[in-house]
This record gives structure tokens, C-alpha cells and sequence, in this order.
């Protein structure tokens, strides 16, 4: 039986074998199954059989990796439309909506995933659910400045009021991303009701920089599990 991370590995180079040609702009994800994409295509590349990528990393972490596999890294300055993001997910539900941001990515990872012409979702099957927010963190990256009112703001918008709300801590402080932001993660009981109406709230309260929904953006998720390799798409 394979484990886990040998899951991971094959979702992962599954995704760049599957989507990746020669010539492409790539939206490199974070993670550790994103890590495994990313190290499948450095090996592609110093091998030869694509050549002409240039890709946009997610996140620092992602960055370095991809400059150590030499590959050429670019911002979504210069290239605004990519053709391909390949990244993980935390929570996958049954049309292919996700829960994103437990690594603590989330901004990132959507601005540059949004921009992609296609959004490869690579996961194990631990992963399905059927409803958001169920299986654990949902993740809102907020402005340090008054961040407990933030908090206290968001957990009482209607569309998710009676969820837990806790501040991310690493090493007894605050958690900051790569954006010097800090995260608070909501907890449900239930599954989140009304995704779309759950984002427009959050997104409309001043001090929330992003949400860790991202809805209608997958165009295939590719999941490994006991019976094999899957490939979904809506």
C-alpha cells in the first residue's frame, strides 16, 4: 500500500506529465504535494524534454525550491495570463471548490492560480468532503492593525456566524505570512452553508486580505488513493 507521500509524489508528477508542454508559463504551487510538481518539472527540464518554461511561484518557500531545480521564475508583472497552475488543496468538495491556505499561502496562491488558464488541483483522497470547512482550518490572512477586531468581525458575519475563530501562532506569536499579514482560521462544526455568500462577506470586511475558498476555479482535480490515480473535472 502506498504511502502518503508516495501518493503525493505521483499526483504530482502525474500533473506536470498530463499538462505541462514546452513553451508554457506555469503557476507553481505550495506545499508539500505542490513540491513534488515542482520537482518533476525541474528534472523535465534539466533532462531536455521541455524546454522554453518560465514559471511564477506561489510563495517563498516555493521560490527557493524552484531556483535550486534552476528553473526560471518570473512575476505576474511581466506574465499575467498563465497557462497552467498546478497546486494542493485542503479540502476538495463535490464540485471541485476548495479550502486553501493551511500552509499559510493563500494570497499567493490565488493571485497567481486565478490568472491561470487552467487550475490542476493534484490531492490524495483524504482530501474529498462533502461540504467546506468540515475537516479543519478554513483560512482568512488579515492585517496585523486590529486584528482582533477582525477576527471578532468576521466570525459574526451571517453567512458563517457561530464558527470558532482563532489567530494562527507559531512559537507562541503571531503567524506572518509571506505578505507580513497574519492568518485567523475559522472552525466549523457544519459545513459551510453558502460558500460564494461566505467570500463576498468576508472580502467585504475591511482588514480581510483574502480567504481560503476558492470557488469555480478548478478545472481538473487529480487524487490518489488506494484504487489508483483519478482525474476529475466539472
Amino acid at each position: 500500500m502506498a504511502s502518503q507521500d508516495e501518493l503525493k509524489k505521483q499526483v504530482g508528477y502525474k500533473s506536470v506529465d498530463d499538462y505541462v508542454t514546452s513553451g508554457m508559463v506555469v503557476g507553481l504551487g505550495t506545499g508539500s504535494t505542490a513540491a513534488f510538481a515542482v520537482e518533476r518539472l525541474g528534472e523535465l527540464l534539466k533532462s531536455g524534454e521541455l524546454k522554453d518554461i518560465v514559471a511564477i511561484p506561489t510563495s517563498i518557500r516555493t521560490k527557493e525550491q524552484a531556483e535550486s531545480l534552476d528553473i526560471p521564475l518570473v512575476t505576474l508583472d511581466t506574465h499575467s495570463v498563465l497557462d497552467v497552475a498546478i497546486d494542493g488543496a485542503d479540502e476538495v468538495d463535490p464540485d471541485l471548490n476548495l479550502v486553501k491556505g493551511r500552509g499559510g499561502a493563500l494570497l499567493r496562491e490565488k493571485m497567481v492560480e486565478v490568472c491561470a488558464k487552467k487550475f490542476i488541483v493534484i490531492v490524495d483522497d483524504s482530501k474529498f468532503v462533502p461540504g467546506l470547512g468540515i475537516s479543519g482550518a478554513m483560512p482568512v490572512e488579515v492585517t496585523p492593525f486590529c486584528w482582533e477586531h477582525t477576527l471578532n468581525t468576521v466570525k459574526n458575519l451571517p453567512s458563517i456566524k457561530g464558527c470558532d475563530a482563532k489567530l494562527r501562532e507559531e512559537d507562541g506569536k503571531p503567524y506572518v505570512t509571506d505578505n507580513d499579514n497574519y492568518i485567523v482560521d475559522l472552525y466549523f462544526t457544519d459545513p459551510i452553508k453558502d460558500a460564494n455568500q461566505a467570500g463576498k462577506e468576508m472580502l467585504e470586511t475591511v482588514g480581510v486580505v483574502e480567504h481560503g475558498l476558492f470557488l469555480d476555479m478548478s478545472f481538473a482535480v487529480i487524487s490518489a488513493g488506494t484504487d489508483g490515480i483519478t482525474v476529475k473535472t466539472k
